[in-house]
């Protein structure tokens, strides 16, 4: 079963993939929109002719930057950095506490520490290769491909307050450099801990921690630099992903169906009731993910303007509807809305508005809102029972969907005004192709290498007692 599902999978992605772009190689691309912001400082180098008097002289040709660079102090807006900074730590509550308590509350009791361990442990490992080589990788100018090296261990990143200069990235300009490096990591950290609810309740907890370091270094940085530095490939091609439609939503979604399938179905399922222990928890962490989302989606203009407004208002459209449209699909078929249902229904309203948040309008988040709500509640159930893959917390179904949903969507209604930007339908499924081969494929790939090393799922034995004794020596009374 796990073979067939895999190379089903890859063998459409790989068609897919070549039909599209058959269809759209001879398109000329539009004009990519930086993935954050439009804004950069203009840097003016005065020469000696410059500061002689001479009124007839032309304005001196000023340039964006275009890579991190060391600027004035007086370059940087209090605001922008006010707002980010804030952001950021919206994003970091979306892991900690948010999306632990949310899959903490769907899994059996005697596995909810080891769950919630998992968003914990993931959060303080990724900060630390996020510093040491995840941001360079991602955030750098380099090959279209992956950054380069120039700041690894945050090397040439300064802030010299005596002398009133700090460096700044050319995507977040009016922000300090340290900020824009902080906002980034939390995205980092949210992706690589969503991939862990595909897999709960059976994997090593090692085999976690060896896994998600790969993973982070070797798929998630290059997809970031692909979609968000400016010269990345599929930036270049113009498609449109405001804050982690692909980078973040696909990425985990796919890596999580991959991982599931690889380290196979818990003991029991399709046979034995795994109902969750405790709604009351998921419904909290539900709370925590669509308050702290604002900071994921407005925060991305690294801005305080009105692309952040709008952006935070779309969010909060999508996600609304997203919730309803899961709620009435459920009713229609089952008879009742559940709890489950409505919070899953948000959370897929909220992952589909991410590419699309800096780009479309009212019209659009309704849209995009609906149709997540009703293609996620399939996946997470038609689908998923179809195929017979236990990923445990449907991550794939809300996330992978979910994305792909808005990341097409946002071909159809980016509007110009707003964003800057368009994309296409073709251009948009592209991106999104790219992502699930890449993923998919290399996900696969880091975890052959990981099951060689230390092996991938805890005994039977183990997995019976549950993942809190077995890996952790604690338990919940």
């Amino acid at each position: 079963m796990a073979t067939r599902i895999l190379s089903s999978l890859l063998a459409t992605a790989v068609l897919s993939l070549s039909l599209i772009a058959t269809g759209i190689a001879q398109e000329t691309p539009p004009a990519a929109a930086p993935a954050l912001s439009e804004a950069a400082p203009m840097i003016v180098e005065p020469t000696a002719e410059a500061n002689q008097t001479d009124n007839t002289a032309e304005p001196a040709v000023e340039e964006p930057l275009r890579r991190p660079t060391l600027v004035d102090a007086s370059r940087i807006s209090a605001g922008d950095t006010a707002w980010v900074m804030t952001s950021t730590a919206l994003v970091l509550f979306m892991t900690l506490p948010g999306l632990a308590l949310f899959y903490a509350g769907m899994v059996r009791k005697k596995n909810v520490l080891a769950t919630m361990a998992h968003s914990f442990a993931v959060a303080a490992l990724i900060t630390v290769l996020w510093v040491v080589i995840g941001y360079s990788l991602a955030f750098t100018p380099g090959s279209p491909y992956v950054g380069s090296l120039d700041r690894i261990l945050l090397g040439g990143m300064e802030f010299l307050n005596e002398s009133g200069k700090l460096t700044v990235s050319e995507i977040a300009p009016t922000v300090p450099e340290s900020v824009f490096i902080m906002f980034q990591m939390t995205f980092a950290i949210i992706t690589a801990a969503l991939i862990t609810g595909a897999f709960a309740e059976r994997m090593k907890f090692s085999a976690l921690l060896i896994f998600m370091a790969l993973w982070s270094v070797c798929v998630y940085a290059p997809v970031a630099h692909w979609v968000w530095e400016p010269g990345g490939w599929l930036a270049g091609r113009g498609v449109l992903d405001f804050a982690g439609g692909t980078v973040v939503h696909i990425n985990a979604g796919v890596s999580g169906l991959v991982a599931a399938v690889i380290v196979g179905p818990r003991l029991g399922f399709g046979r034995e009731p795994m109902p969750p222990h405790n709604l009351v928890l998921t419904v909290i962490g539900a709370c925590m993910l669509w308050v702290g989302w604002f900071g994921f989606n407005a925060g991305s203009a690294v801005a305080a303007d009105g692309r952040a407004g709008m952006a935070m208002l779309v969010t909060q459209l999508a996600t609304a509807v997203g919730a309803l449209a899961w709620m009435l699909a459920e009713w229609a078929r089952r008879g009742k809305p559940s709890v489950l249902g409505m919070v899953s229904g948000a959370v897929s309203g909220l992952v589909a508005i991410t590419p699309a948040s800096g780009f479309v309008g009212i019209n659009g988040a309704l849209v995009i809102g609906a149709a997540a709500g009703v293609a996620c509640y399939w996946g997470a159930t038609s689908l998923k029972s179809t195929l017979g893959y236990d990923d445990s917390l449907d991550v794939f179904g809300v996330h992978a969907i979910g994305g792909i949903v808005g990341a097409l969507l946002t071909g159809v209604f980016a509007v110009p005004a707003i964003g800057g930007a368009t994309s296409s339908f073709g251009n948009q499924a592209f991106g999104v192709i790219v992502t699930v081969v890449f993923s998919g494929v290399m996900t696969a790939v880091i975890l052959g290498i990981v099951k060689a090393l230390v092996g991938l799922r805890v005994t039977p034995e183990g997995e019976r007692e549950g993942m809190d004794i077995e890996q952790h020596g604690e338990h919940v009374l």
